[in-house]
């Protein structure tokens, strides 16, 4: 872990891990084909592995770093997959080494210029980053995304770290030092329960500093809102919108 590392996960590891949502097999299809080849990829900030066993796969080797020693012991051990814990700045990697860098809903907490540099040092010749966010979920049924929406952007805004605003804006205004080109439409659409958001509220940082400063639960109350709008078995399609950078290395 670097002096510089902002951990706003490790107290949220293992819910982390049981919440977050999937990102869709076809995006680990196409990362495969625009990649060099296939040996080897690094999936940056990996946080418990929610890409790094999609890219598993496709790719012959997956090294999965994060600077949380409490996130990677969270992580699913996996015979193709290379759990370190490292700073997304000094991976430990060999130059020229690898065919697919993949930073998942986590450049915002870098030292961009540094980890520009070192991604430039580990990719091959006409090496692939490929870095993605998604934004806030809409639930299909309105008046329960009413309420998430007021969630979000009122009960817990005052506790996310100021990043965030990065991530509403989908990366749009960071440096891209790359040959950038566009990808595909992919989204996120799952068929979620309540007690399946209600973990995923729960395993936000804003909720995690919520409760360290107020000393409730905002998910709690959450729930009594919920209560005669939704039941235990009804589950309802709830969707993230993806947004990615995409490029190769300069040669």
């Amino acid at each position: 872990m670097t002096p510089n590392f902002k951990d706003h996960f490790s107290n949220v590891a293992k819910t982390y891990a049981s919440y977050r949502p999937q990102y869709p097999a076809e995006l680990y299809v196409w990362l495969a084909d625009i990649s060099p080849t296939t040996e080897l990829v690094w999936d940056c900030a990996c946080g418990t592995g929610q890409a790094s066993l999609g890219l598993a796969k496709h790719f012959q080797k997956v090294i999965a770093t994060d600077a949380s020693a409490q996130q990677i012991a969270a992580a699913e051990p996996h015979p193709k997959i290379e759990w370190r814990v490292a700073a997304a700045e000094i991976s430990g990697l060999a130059d020229h080494s690898v065919d697919l860098i993949t930073v998942a809903q986590a450049l915002h907490w870098f030292d961009l210029g540094k980890f520009y540099a070192e991604a430039q040092r580990v990719l091959k010749p006409q090496g692939v980053l490929a870095v993605w966010t998604y934004g806030v979920l809409q639930i299909a049924e309105p008046r329960i995304d009413a309420l998430a929406q007021n969630f979000y952007s009122h009960t817990v805004d005052p506790y996310w770290p100021p990043e965030r605003k990065i991530v509403e804006t989908g990366y749009r205004d960071l440096a891209f030092p790359f040959q950038e080109f566009p990808a595909p439409a992919f989204s996120m659409q799952l068929a979620w329960s309540k007690a399946q958001l209600m973990g995923y509220f729960r395993s936000w940082s804003a909720t995690d500093r919520y409760i360290k400063v107020i000393g409730s639960d905002p998910v709690s109350h959450l729930e009594q809102q919920l209560a005669g709008l939704w039941d235990d078995e009804t589950s309802y399609l709830t969707a993230w919108p993806l947004a990615f950078r995409i490029g190769r290395k300069h040669t």
